[in-house]
């Protein structure tokens, strides 16, 4: 690629307004191995996502997103969670990609709205434990929780993207922090078993 093109390429992307999303997802790598991902921010021009599993810079990506479908693009940037990469396509393409986004921001369908409205508490009883899809339980300490997530302490670090239980409750992890992981529940968790905790 030459320096011209490559930067009417930045420069396209960066003239794309980028939205903060929660949206869940998997994308396909150039080896066929195929991650789970959340998106945490998008425009019509390029996409970042958390992920346990980082491709190369330069990598073609396949990905699928929640309420977006299919995006094709190469890797441009890794960061310590996950990494971006660019969105290819026609103009046409970007038109509807764009049109898409702007329905979603209207109507809600980002994960934030609900995240940011879920009040957090912390529970009568901290300590319990998380299951792992393979049978595995590790106990942990919440540190608080809400209809749509929870965040707990642990030692041992599920990677992001794996899916587990919390006292009955489904959902997968998609953060690290220093004390432990945050944790968002698969549907919204119903409000008596919150209390119970």
């Amino acid at each position: 690629m030459n320096a011209v093109l490559a930067s009417n390429q930045d420069t396209d992307r960066r003239a794309y307004e980028r939205l903060e999303v929660a949206i869940f997802g998997r994308a396909l790598l150039e080896n066929t191995l195929e991650i789970p991902c959340q998106a945490t921010s998008i425009s019509p021009g390029e996409v970042a996502v958390v992920a346990a599993h980082k491709p190369v810079i330069g990598e073609h990506v396949i990905m699928y997103l929640d309420h977006i479908g299919r995006l094709d693009g190469k890797v441009v940037n890794l960061f310590d969670s996950g990494f971006a990469m660019t969105i290819s396509g026609t103009a046409r393409k970007r038109e509807k990609l764009s049109a898409r986004i702007e329905w979603l921001k209207a109507h809600n369908e980002f994960g934030l709205e609900d995240h940011r409205r879920h009040e957090r508490i912390t529970p009568r009883n901290i300590n319990s434990e998380i299951k792992l899809t393979d049978g595995r339980a590790y106990p942990i300490e919440i540190i608080d929780i809400s209809l749509s997530g929870a965040a707990v302490k642990t030692e041992v670090k599920p990677a992001i993207g794996s899916q587990i239980t919390l006292s009955g409750m489904q959902g997968q992890v998609v953060r690290h922090f220093a004390e432990g992981v945050a944790i968002e529940f698969s549907k919204p968790a119903p409000l008596e078993l919150i209390e119970k905790i």
